[in-house]
């Protein structure tokens, strides 16, 4: 049974293989014109340029905490083989977005001049682009996951086998999640202060088009799509992919630890790295199935690539049936109660990303009213936006709320009593119920990277000055990107909070170990190696009524806002810098309006960088800071509390931010559609202050969130064994 990780290996390696076979697909379609060419060229040394001093600063935060875990794990607080995995880990999720960019910057010139032809053809080249990215992704983390397996199977003693692996395989997640941070915070500070800069002096002030050769922010704003919508995204969702499996692994090997099934154990840690194996191969047939016509509007775009995702995950669905009936065997009914869960945790995803569509799509009433707004002036837009994202919270959280009791209560058979045999199983359904949600990501990050490929090939075309025609059609494939965009981080989030609950879990059990490691008991005197979930709360007091689970809570409510508040604050100053040097140019440089002088891009593009390099270091730092200090000072109990504080508030914050910035993007984009004026015209100006305030919401603040309480949980579980220190001395 231990040889079906090959399998997992195989799906990495197909996964890997077909998002090469699009790359070189996407690299034999021309990229247009000499002018095309030379905008492309100018956007991909941006964003590379942008990527290695990145690169240059992650490297040294990964050495420091490398040395750190090695230091633990020469005293004993931690498994020697953490620093190894750790820097795995950040090492792939700085890859999976390194690999998507430079895909994303190749690819969307070859969009634009695909668009030339038909609407179709630049749909599939923005398409299969996005495909590598999805591809990569799923065929990094699984690679991953499988290898280190592997490894571990290989060295770990046999007593507490499967959980010390699973245990230790979480820090590699730790890794990812790092890396994820500073690519989310970095890029969206880069990309939102460059787009505010365009926009409102641009736009608002000299009233020139979108894209527009003439402004000196326009190529920054290029790279940021790529640098923060691509390589962020890529390893935002790298991390949320594989911080489901591991999770989901370690909750199995504790549920079924003692099962009296020989097997059972390490077929319960298996089955999440299965489902997503498969999920590979359904993503692949899924991304086939994209296509649409020629006269396509919005909602026919839209069908075509739901065509694409909705059969991926209806397979997927089919195929856990198929997967836990052959693993559990069907003479009990866990194969198909597990197997419920997995349904739970897709009909959530499609759920909360039609619930996106509908708030953030102009297709629909909601973002309608916003630029009807408009008519009011740019104070009633940020109104009604704000209303709108408020509202907006309610679906996604209802849905993941009756996610979580149904994959609960399917996994233990729906008995209601808290045991601690019915608790460990309903928590691995809920980790099951993320994986599920998250199985067909090759398909879904496809249609989530699209979007700034879509952009980056209307800006292209503006520039170069193409016909109307085509700029109707990149128009159209952008505007259906911000809402896919919107779809995915609704996603992400949905998937994250999750993730997060099987984390929680997961340092119940990395406590457990910890102590194990040291030979000491619990606090009541229970032998940690016996103890059962129920047993570690009651010995630590984890209830709301302890004052320091509740202080726990506050401090965790209390991270999201304030690593929001630092993330606007930094989008803010860097984007007031590019809003003085895009005035000053216009000022100063002769000739630039009447298309006679050429802007200072490469002065724009520097002003993004070193902004984004400068701002990302605080919030990113105390995402890692705060959980080792919780757990110096308050202990277990209070950063239990930390990190169902730090869930709670940060995933409806980060819904409503997500959702309200979509709106407002989509809402100038219904006002540019030739409705309430159109380009130029008062409504349109309110609507780009609108969608100005909203940038920092959806691109940087609001996706980064996500990211924010899984690391909070992943830093909690690698310092378990320095928190079970300081208390027990």
């Amino acid at each position: 049974m231990g040889n079906l990780i090959y399998v997992v290996l195989a799906a990495s390696l197909v996964a890997l293989g077909f998002a090469f076979i699009f790359y070189r697909q996407m690299l034999k379609e021309s990229e247009g014109t000499d002018l095309m060419q030379k905008i492309a060229a100018h956007v991909r040394k941006g964003a590379m340029a942008y990527l290695k001093q990145q690169y240059k600063v992650v490297i040294i935060v990964f050495i420091v905490l490398a040395v750190i875990f090695t230091v633990m794990a020469c005293f004993g607080l931690q498994n020697s083989w953490v620093p190894f995995a750790f820097l795995t880990g950040g090492f792939f999720s700085g890859l999976a977005g390194f690999f998507g960019m430079k895909t994303a910057t190749y690819a969307s010139a070859r969009t634009a001049n695909a668009a030339r032809q038909t609407l179709n053809n630049g749909l599939q080249v923005a398409f299969r682009s996005g495909a590598v990215m999805g591809l990569t992704v799923v065929g990094l983390a699984l690679l991953d996951v499988s290898v280190w397996f592997l490894i571990l199977d290989h060295f770990i003693p046999a007593e507490n086998h499967l959980i010390i692996i699973t245990t230790t395989m979480l820090t590699f997640g730790m890794g990812a999640s790092t890396q994820a941070l500073f690519a989310r915070v970095g890029g969206g500070i880069y990309t939102k202060a460059a787009d505010v800069g365009a926009d409102l002096v641009g736009k608002t002030e000299y009233n020139i088009p979108e894209d527009d050769p003439r402004n000196p922010a326009t190529i920054a704003d290029n790279v940021g799509d790529n640098v923060g919508d691509v390589a962020g995204m890529g390893a935002d969702l790298y991390e949320s992919y594989a911080g489901s499996i591991l999770a989901t692994m370690a909750l199995g090997a504790s549920a079924f630890a003692s099962s009296a099934v020989e097997g059972m154990q390490l077929k319960a840690v298996l089955a999440p790295s299965l489902i997503a194996a498969v999920g590979v191969a359904l993503s692949i047939m899924g991304i086939f199935l994209v296509k649409t016509k020629e006269d396509a509007g919005m909602k026919q775009l839209l069908a075509a690539l739901s065509r694409g995702t909705n059969t991926a995950a209806v397979l997927i669905a089919v195929a856990a049936f198929c997967i836990f009936a052959w693993l559990f065997g069907t003479e009990t009914s866990q194969w198909w109660q597990m197997s419920l869960s997995v349904v739970v945790g897709l009909f959530a995803g499609v759920i909360i990303g039609k619930a996106t569509e509908y708030y953030t799509s102009q297709s629909y009433r909601p973002t309608q009213k916003v630029s009807e707004s408009s008519q009011t002036g740019p104070a009633t837009v940020i109104i009604s936006g704000l209303g709108l994202g408020m509202l907006s919270t309610a679906i996604p959280v209802v849905t993941v709320g009756v996610a979580i009791i149904l994959s609960y209560l399917c996994a233990n058979g729906f008995n209601v009593a808290f045991t601690p045999e019915n608790l460990s199983l309903g928590l691995y359904g809920i980790g099951i119920a993320a994986v599920g949600m998250l199985s067909t990501l090759g398909i879904t990050l496809a249609t989530d990277a699209y979007g700034p490929i879509a952009d980056n090939a209307g800006g292209n075309a503006e520039m170069s000055s193409l016909e109307p025609e085509v700029r109707k059609r990149t128009d159209a494939l952008d505007a259906l990107g911000n809402t896919t965009a919107a779809t995915g981080k609704g996603f992400a989030i949905g998937s994250a909070a999750l993730t997060a609950l099987a984390l929680l879990a997961s340092y119940v059990e990395e406590i457990k170990m910890a102590l194990i490691r040291t030979g000491e008991a619990l606090p009541n005197g229970i032998d940690a190696a016996q103890a059962s979930l129920v047993d570690f709360m009651n010995a630590y007091n984890v209830n709301l009524m302890n004052p320091i689970v509740l202080v726990g809570v506050f401090i965790g409510a209390m991270m999201a806002f304030v690593f929001c508040g630092l993330t606007m604050n930094a989008v803010g100053r860097a984007a007031q810098k590019m809003v003085e040097e895009v005035r000053r140019q216009f000022s100063e440089i002769s000739g630039i309006l009447e298309g006679k002088a050429d802007p200072d891009y490469a002065r724009c593009v520097a002003i993004s960088t070193k902004g984004a390099q400068r701002e990302m270091m605080l919030p990113a730092l105390m995402a890692i800071i705060v959980p080792i200090v919780t757990g110096v000072i308050l202990g277990v109990a209070g950063v239990l509390g930390l990190l169902i504080g730090g869930l709670s508030s940060g995933f409806v914050l980060a819904v409503f931010m997500a959702n309200a910035g979509g709106a407002w993007d989509n809402a100038k984009k219904y006002v540019e559609e030739g409705n309430f004026g159109g380009k130029g015209s008062d409504c349109h100006k309110a609507t780009v202050v609108g969608d100005t305030v909203g940038d920092p919401f959806k691109d940087t603040s609001g996706p980064s969130l996500n990211i924010l309480i899984k690391l909070m949980s992943m830093v909690s579980i690698v310092m378990a064994g320095l928190t079970v220190a300081i208390h027990i001395l």
